[in-house]
């Protein structure tokens, strides 16, 4: 199967134990030495811009960043190429209060031969998931 093929695959994985809240599951569809930056770029959940390499990083990045739960992953569109795959996607997280925040981003996997992702860069803008939690705020 080309690699393209295994990348959408473990990107429907990722979707769905993302919302299973399987940690474990999720952190073994990578590869040992795989990179996640979500999202790409310098922001509050990567201050360097640099991704969280390895696994005890992408653990700490699954800590810090979902805590609460992913509600829901929807994926939109897919587009495989070579050894990725780009997708659309919406998903809404929970906040400590219950309410939901809505986020839409493309994320691009990209999948060894083994079929473990060695990459996943996710782009969306942390401005206006900031600007959705301040607006919670002021209406409570």
């Amino acid at each position: 199967m080309p690699n393209c093929y295994l990348a959408l695959e473990a990107s429907r994985k990722s979707g769905k134990y993302v919302v299973e809240g399987n940690k474990q599951a999720w952190l073994d569809l990578f590869a040992d030495d795989a990179i996640v930056q979500d999202p790409v770029g310098v922001s509050p959940l990567d201050p360097a811009g640099l991704g969280h390499q390895g696994k005890a990083a992408i653990e700490a990045f699954w800590n810090m960043a979902m805590p609460n739960g992913i509600n829901s992953f929807d994926i939109r569109e897919s587009h495989t190429a070579g050894d990725s795959c780009a997708n659309v996607v919406t998903l809404s997280n929970k906040l400590p209060d219950g309410s939901l925040i809505v986020t839409d981003c493309v994320a691009v996997y990209t999948a060894n031969d083994a079929g473990k992702i060695v990459s996943l860069r996710a782009y969306w803008d942390f401005s206006k998931l900031a600007g959705q939690i301040e607006k919670l705020a002021e209406g409570h």
